[in-house]
């Protein structure tokens, strides 16, 4: 049923990416919805496919007409946030919005869309695992896991305001078990 937001939220490094891609690989009329961003353009990422890149007076711009449905500070100077002309664009096309948003990002999604918004919260196993997860995908220094870190404990806390949390243990049961409840939301009236 077009009209409907899944929102994939939870610290950086629990597996979002992966679990958002098999879903959109899921044939369930799925479309992600690109946040925009005022930071860099990292290797091989492309404005309007992997983010829209604003300038941060463009992003203020934006912000103060109106045009964003959610949008944060995620780290000193560095915004994010979605802009309502992506929901509408997936929704014209008679899909449904797919997030991999920060966790004030999707908890802000789910209060403005109420009921038409499933939001799901991933989990890390522990602490442990993540910092583990993190040294692994070796592409930050030390300083930046430990930033991570830092800021996944106060998301963890947050994680009540997420309608599931999805522990993700181990990778391929966490997608499947995604996909179910997600399937199920968006064939529900």
């Amino acid at each position: 049923m077009p009209g409907k937001l899944v929102i994939i939220s939870g610290p950086s490094g629990t597996g979002k990416t992966s679990i958002v891609k098999h879903l959109l690989n899921s044939g369930l009329n799925l479309y992600f919805s690109v946040s925009a961003t005022t930071r860099a353009p990292r290797a091989n990422e492309k404005h309007g496919t992997d983010y829209y890149f604003l300038e941060p007076e463009e992003f203020k711009m934006k912000v103060e007409s109106g045009e964003f449905a959610e949008w944060e500070e995620v780290y000193e100077s560095i915004r994010y946030g979605t802009l309502k002309s992506e929901i509408e664009r997936i929704w014209a096309s008679g899909g449904s919005v797919l997030f991999d948003v920060d966790v004030r990002g999707g908890i802000n999604l789910k209060k403005m869309y109420g009921n038409k918004a499933m939001a799901l919260f991933i989990m890390p196993p522990s602490i442990e695992d993540l910092e583990k997860r993190l040294v692994l995908r070796a592409s930050e220094t030390p300083e930046k896991i430990r930033m991570r870190v830092m800021k996944a404990e106060a998301e963890i806390k947050l994680s009540n305001q997420f309608d599931t949390i999805i522990v993700n243990k181990v990778l391929d049961t966490a997608k499947e078990e995604v996909l179910t409840m997600v399937s199920s939301f968006l064939s529900s009236k």
